[in-house]
């Protein structure tokens, strides 16, 4: 079987930029809510983190017009292509909405909406009653979010250890490539 089609590097990148800053912004969103004593500092944190995801998304978008995406190994099929398609769709939508409606919460409770050190400025009014929506959407949107990742995932294992077709291989870093198969029968 030859190489799949691989992204481009700086698709890559910008990929599994994305993917650890996501990682890194659930695991400390779900820390924060059960954290009394760190709680201010893993906020600061994951509000720098939020941001940045939403900065690194916007720049995906654009990087996608530019770049666009290698073809389906033939495994994909016409429906499956579909279904990924908007499945990915509604990934970037979480990935640009959910920073959005973390901020806004932020403002909507009064508070400074600080990224890095830098006070952002309010995009909501202060008030409790849309603080709550915020913070309930807020809520929604992460386990949504993880849901979709772990499609997302579900389906690259799929295809890479079952169809054994190398999708994830178009989104690795490793070589381009497929390394011949090696037998070793011992020391040299």
């Amino acid at each position: 079987m030859t190489a799949p089609q691989r992204f481009a590097v700086r698709s890559r990148i910008l990929h599994w930029v994305t993917a650890i800053g996501v990682f890194s912004a659930l695991l400390i969103g779900f820390a924060m809510v059960n954290s009394v004593g760190s709680y201010a500092a893993l906020v600061a944190v994951h509000m720098s983190i939020g941001v940045t995801i939403l900065a690194v998304t916007v720049v995906r978008l654009v990087n996608r017009r530019i770049a666009h995406p290698p073809a389906w190994p033939p495994t994909v099929g016409r429906l499956e292509g579909r279904i990924v398609t908007h499945s990915e769709r509604l990934m970037y939508g979480l990935l640009l909405t959910q920073p959005l409606v973390g901020w806004a919460m932020v403002s909507a409770a009064g508070r400074p909406a600080i990224a890095f050190g830098v006070h952002l400025p309010a995009i909501a009014p202060f008030n409790a009653s849309v603080y709550f929506v915020l913070r309930q959407t807020h809520s929604v949107l992460a386990y949504l979010l993880v849901a979709v990742i772990a499609a997302h995932v579900c389906a690259v294992l799929l295809h890479t250890l079952t169809l054994r077709d190398r999708m994830f291989s178009r989104m690795w870093f490793g070589r381009s490539q497929h390394a011949p198969a090696t037998t070793s029968e011992g020391p040299s």
